[in-house]
């Protein structure tokens, strides 16, 4: 696989876990697939592999549109998490704790799995943690308050910020990470907005809703700056 058969979408807030009568992010993931039916699972390891966000991906990813699964990791229902990653098409991650997710993972070899898939092309994509975790760091709640989280999965560079201005402290919490060097520069994202990559390199930016956005910010000459994208 080329790098332009690489993709992942990092959604700062929506999808069907939070806006399930708008199926526009979810539409254009699945479009990504290149396939009628494709085979989707749902990685649920943020909430704790909470019952109702895996009820939630049901519902909203029948057998009609493609062929669901999900993996649990506190008590697994597939003996082999890394065999079944790969052969998915698309792999969505849940929202909830990073930390703990990354942790979980790392213990269960998923962070090594699901850099195999991607190499391979299966579509990774996620909300809030599940955006997270694609980056080198993130400005997250994982730890009661926003804090920054250095030991992203990393296979994109830089750092990145869900719920930007939804949340009432998010974004003054990125930039002051960002102008002292707790995080790296990186990106911002709106609830309903989402970074599409392909390979390493932005793409686009896509949203649920017209005013939902997403920006650069970066530190240059003594200040942040944050540009929309």
């Amino acid at each position: 696989m080329t790098a332009c058969d690489r993709h992942i979408v990092a959604m700062g807030g929506g999808g069907f876990l939070m806006e399930p009568r708008n199926n526009r992010l979810d539409d254009f993931i699945l479009g990504l697939a290149r396939k009628r039916r494709p085979a989707v699972c749902y990685l649920p390891t943020a909430s704790g592999d909470a019952v109702r966000g895996i009820k939630k991906f049901y519902r909203h990813m029948p057998a009609l549109r493609c062929r669901p699964s999900h993996l649990c990791l506190f008590s697994q229902n597939t003996k082999d998490p890394r065999k079944h990653l790969l052969a998915q098409d698309v792999i969505y991650v849940g929202g909830g704790n990073t930390a703990n997710m990354l942790a979980i993972w790392r213990l269960h070899g998923i962070d090594r799995a699901l850099r195999e898939a991607w190499y391979q092309g299966v579509v990774l994509a996620g909300v809030s943690a599940g955006a997270n975790c694609w980056f080198e760091g993130s400005n997250t709640d994982s730890f009661g308050e926003l804090a920054p989280l250095r030991d992203g999965l990393g296979f994109l560079s830089g750092s990145v910020c869900p719920h930007y201005k939804i949340e009432k402290q998010r974004r003054p919490t990125f930039h002051r990470m960002i102008a002292s060097g707790q995080l790296p520069c990186g990106y911002a994202v709106d609830d309903y907005a989402a970074l599409h990559f392909v390979g390493r390199r932005l793409a686009a930016v896509v949203s649920s809703r017209p005013d939902a956005q997403a920006y650069r910010v970066e530190y240059r000459r003594g200040r942040v700056i944050e540009e929309p994208l």
